[in-house]
Order: structure tokens, then C-alpha cells, then sequence
């Protein structure tokens, strides 16, 4: 009678070979997990946005517009700047973007905005000086949803097209939906030229929680 064939499989294995098979299968499991966590961490990193760890860079104001905003008075000034960026693995780029400026008197800036100065003993809740030379500098995206919010000179207020917010000159929220005022950015004088740091602050909150210094 014929007998069934059998595979290399078939052969019976001491305990011993049993266990050597055994710990080399756990161990190329273990390897792959330990390779594929060292391959994900540079990957999640660079996908992870620049947060409160980085530094920004400062960008020059065109020196007509930072003219305009020296001459102005109760009308903000939409002024441009150029802005250099780079992501990793990707070539440093230029851009422009824009910022609103007012000209205000510090004491008055400081009564009107009670959501920036609400630190202890009146400290500005974001780490730099919100008024400089008697200036302020919004960024242009709306504490709502980060829309592009636009100055309505006919109410005199800064209104948000998309959900309805309304800000007052001072950049006090006055209506719609938004968790607090306009956000304040930094601004210098650097050898005759104002420059400006952009930074993107969290919406849809109260607090002033940076999430990059990219725009």
C-alpha cells in the first residue's frame, strides 16, 4: 500500500527546534515594529505645524504704507509685506501678505482691549509689546474660522464677510461669533525700517495659543 507523501513540514522537531523557530519569528516581528516606528517618526514629524517651540523671522513693512499708517489717524492702514518661508525638504519661498495698522493713544488702547491686558497687574496675555510708537498691528485673519476680515469705513468697523464678526476700530469684537478681539503682532524698528512677525493664532478659542509662525 502506498503511502502518503509527506512535506519538509511533516518532519517531527525536538522541542528544542520548536523554540529556536519560535523566537526567530517573535524576533523578525519585533525588528519590523522597531524599523517601521524609526521610518514614521521623521515622517510625523515633518508633517507636525511649527508650534510655540520656533522662533519667526522679522519682515520689512513697504516704507509708503508704514508712511500712511504715520500719518493716519482714526482710518487703519492695510499694509503689505513680504514674508520668506520654508517648510522642510522644500526651497525657502517669498510671499506677500498683508496686516492692518492703527494708530492709537496707549492708555485709551489698553481700556478698549481688555481681552489682550488680562494677565496680572494688566500684562498682555502674548509675550512682546502690543503698542509701539503709538502703533498696532492686526493680523488680518478673523479669531473665528481665519477668514480675511475687511475695514467697512462707512460703520467704521472691521467686518468679517464669511460669519458676520464685527470689531471695532481698536479691534474689539463687537458681534458675530468669534471667541475674542483681533489679534495684536509683533512690530520693530530696525535701522529705519518697521518690520513686522507674523503668527498664526488658534481660532474658534478665547485664549492666544500660537499654532506657527507661517502663514
Amino acid at each position: 500500500m502506498a503511502h502518503p507523501a509527506h512535506s519538509a513540514y511533516d518532519e517531527p522537531q525536538t522541542p528544542d527546534e520548536i523554540s529556536r523557530r519560535t523566537f526567530m519569528a517573535n524576533a523578525v516581528i519585533v525588528m519590523s515594529g522597531v524599523i517601521g516606528v524609526g521610518l514614521a517618526i521623521p515622517i510625523i514629524g515633518g508633517l507636525i505645524p511649527s508650534g510655540a517651540a520656533t522662533t519667526g523671522t522679522w519682515s520689512p513693512l513697504t516704507k509708503a504704507e508704514f508712511g500712511d499708517l504715520e500719518k493716519a489717524t482714526s482710518t487703519p492702514v492695510k499694509m503689505t509685506f513680504s514674508m520668506m518661508t520654508k517648510d522642510a525638504y522644500l526651497p525657502e519661498e517669498s510671499f506677500e501678505d498683508y496686516v492692518w495698522g492703527i494708530k492709537v493713544d496707549p492708555t485709551k488702547f489698553r481700556a478698549d482691549r481688555p481681552d489682550i491686558f488680562n494677565g496680572p497687574n494688566g500684562k498682555a496675555d502674548v509675550p512682546y509689546h502690543v503698542v509701539n510708537m503709538s502703533f498696532v498691528i492686526f493680523s488680518p485673519l478673523c479669531p473665528h474660522l481665519g477668514c480675511r476680515y475687511n475695514w467697512d469705513a462707512s460703520a467704521n468697523k472691521f467686518v468679517c464677510p464669511c460669519h458676520g464678526s464685527v470689531y471695532s476700530f481698536d479691534g474689539a469684537h463687537l458681534a458675530g461669533p468669534a471667541p475674542r478681539g483681533l489679534d495684536p503682532l509683533p512690530m520693530r524698528e530696525q535701522n529705519g525700517t518697521a518690520q513686522i512677525m507674523w503668527i498664526r493664532y488658534a481660532s474658534t478659542t478665547p485664549d492666544r495659543i500660537v499654532i506657527s509662525y507661517k502663514a
